[in-house]
Order: structure tokens, then sequence, then C-alpha cells
């Protein structure tokens, strides 16, 4: 049993690997947040499907930024503690429209051969 829970965790964290960044840009995209609230969005609207591991959350907010998709500043979190927000810049809107277009591409063909095969 125990072997079969961390097999679908595994999963989780490879579909999510590759989408993080498609992820993150879409969740800030509605309000700045800082690291711990983007990864509890995602978890929140995914229903405890997709788990962010701190380990590949800043890395991924750090090459948003270093691409220009993100903008960083500090402010105070929802517990009065100092956090650093990130939010969506021009480019990184219309990066987030790019990933969203090639992602439902390719949801759309994974589904015609689930369908069809």
């Amino acid at each position: 049993m125990g072997d079969e829970r961390s097999e679908a965790t595994s999963q989780r964290s490879e579909v999510l690997q590759g989408t993080l960044d498609l992820l993150v840009l879409r969740v800030v995209a509605l309000e700045p947040l800082h690291g711990w609230a983007i990864s509890k969005r995602i978890e929140q609207v995914s229903r405890e499907v997709l788990l962010v591991q701190q380990g590949s959350l800043y890395p991924a907010l750090h090459r948003l930024q270093r691409r220009g998709w993100l903008r960083a500043s500090w402010g105070t979190s929802e517990n009065n503690r100092r956090a650093k927000f990130y939010q969506l810049t021009p480019a990184g809107r219309r990066q987030l429209e790019h990933e969203t277009a090639s992602w439902r591409q390719l949801a759309d063909a994974v589904d015609r051969v689930l369908e069809h095969a």
C-alpha cells in the first residue's frame, strides 16, 4: 500500500515539473502572491492533486524572473511577515498565453489518442 502512495506522489511530481512554469504564471496572473501562497493556490485549485515542493518552486520563480516574465517586490504577508511577492509582467502575460495554447493543443492531442487509439 505504501508503494502505491509513493508512486502516485511521484507521478504527480513528474507531471508538475513539466507544467510548473505555466501553473505559476497562471496563478500570479490574477494578483501578486508570495511563494508559499503560490504553492498553496496551486494545491487548492487542483484539489491537492498537484503538490508543489519548495525545492521546485523557488528555482522556477527565479528562472521566470530572470526571463523577465515575473517581477518581484517585498511586501507583508497575511501573517505580517516580510515576503517577496511575484507578479506577472507584460512579457509574462504573453508567455502565459503562448504556454496555455501549447498546453491545450497537447492535452487535446493526448485526449484524441486516449479516445481513438
